[in-house]
């Protein structure tokens, strides 16, 4: 379910300009949780051996505050910011940087409030690479579609103004899904969908607040779907038509359903800051009853490898969190280890990515063994909310502040 644009092998004369070994896989990172939406990469030979100090740092930028990570595709790296302007009420910028080196590329910037209730605010969902162009959903509904190269605006709309939808209490958060033409949005009751080359409004469920999550993508008996955590709810809802096809109930605290449903053989696990995660037969969204924890997993969703769910559990308010491994199947507790906060992680040749709270990054085995640390660093200070990006041998973290940091990963060096 992946298409070509969305994911990318590099051949070999591009990984030695890259500076990866032969035998290696560079991989790009074009959309929220990577090129198959696990929080997963295929990339490997990688490496974790790091000098003392951590890995070489090849670049640093400043890019605004928020918690929107990066994508990456084609040379290119696309994040979000926001820089406060009491003339101006503050603006958002959209920013394209050259992958490799963070040179500007190109930026786009619009007005928006720092939107910092109860947070520090700032920007939030994670624009979408698909082939040529790039698609940035705004908290205040702007839907943009760019030039991936130029950086010119192909179309945009105004979610509330165009089509009615509710701005969500905390704006919107989600990332922009595309699927056979179609963007798939977290926007109204129940989703919406839009023309990929027009903007045009392809079909909608209510015009209500939405939630924060991104949706998932999933099949029933053939059918492309897709899981979406709304409102007090999560729906599985057709790509093609917008018909729902099952709803289950789901709440959290302050209606803040975040963390994007994790789909895996046949089931779907839905959690949030305040709610101890659930599983439900992706087919029917039946609970699984056998399924039994108390964990509560966060804005990270979490990756599953081996039949094990690796995620952070904790609540943000109390200050508390540890990295835990799950079974799968029952929700048994594996283990658990304090010291990161409510951090995030991506997963790649069986090892996870961890970045703390605090901008501590670890790399760690991937075995429900036990917690096994491979390498760790201190990436900068500040708080840390975004999930870390690896592609092409290139760690990408940032923190809430807006300082961006691109780590050499490579075996070898160009």
């Amino acid at each position: 379910m992946t298409s070509p644009a969305c994911s990318r092998v590099l051949p070999l004369a591009a990984l030695l300009a890259l500076g990866v070994a032969p035998g290696s896989r560079a991989m790009d990172w074009p959309r929220f949780r990577g090129p198959d939406a696990t929080g997963i990469s295929r990339e490997t030979g990688w490496s974790w051996q790091w000098p003392a100090d951590g890995p070489n740092e090849l670049w640093r930028a400043k890019i605004g505050q928020g918690v929107s990570t990066v994508v990456v595709s084609r040379g290119l790296l696309i994040s979000t910011g926001h820089n406060a302007r009491k003339e101006a009420g503050g603006e958002d910028t959209v920013w394209c940087l050259d992958a490799v080196t963070g040179k500007p590329v190109w930026k786009h910037t619009y007005p928006a409030p720092l939107g910092d209730r109860f947070w520090e605010g700032g920007t939030t969902g994670v624009p979408t690479f698909d082939g040529d162009r790039v698609f940035h959903l705004s908290r205040q509904g702007g839907m943009f579609c760019f030039d991936a190269k130029a950086g010119s605006v192909v179309w945009s709309k105004q979610l509330n103004k165009d089509f009615g939808f509710a701005v969500p209490e905390w704006g919107f958060a989600s990332s922009p899904l595309i699927v056979d033409g179609l963007i798939v949005l977290n926007a109204g009751d129940a989703g919406a969908a839009l023309d990929r080359e027009t903007g045009k409004l392809v079909w909608q469920n209510g015009r209500g607040s939405a939630a924060y999550a991104t949706a998932a993508l999933f099949e029933i008996d053939g059918t492309r779907c897709v899981a979406l955590l709304t409102y007090r709810e999560c729906v599985a809802v057709e790509v093609k038509s917008g018909k729902v096809r099952w709803r289950a109930p789901f709440k959290s605290n302050y209606d803040t359903n975040a963390g994007q449903p994790v789909i895996h053989d046949g089931t779907v696990e839905l959690s949030a800051y305040s709610t101890p995660a659930v599983k439900l037969e992706a087919r029917t969204g039946k609970p699984v009853d056998v399924w039994k924890t108390d964990t509560r997993v966060h804005f990270n969703a979490g990756v599953v490898l081996g039949g094990h769910l690796y995620a952070f559990h904790g609540q943000v308010d109390k200050r508390e969190g540890e990295l835990r491994c799950l079974d799968w199947k029952t929700g048994a507790t594996k283990w658990a280890r304090p010291g990161l906060g409510v951090g995030s992680l991506i997963a790649s040749d069986g090892k996870l990515i961890a970045l703390g709270e605090a901008g501590q990054l670890a790399v760690i085995e991937a075995t429900p063994a036990g917690y096994k640390e491979l390498a760790a660093a201190h990436t900068f200070a500040g708080k840390c909310w975004a999930a870390p990006v690896l592609a092409n041998g290139l760690l990408y973290v940032r923190n809430m502040a807006g300082d961006l940091v691109c780590l050499d990963l490579r075996t070898t060096t160009k």
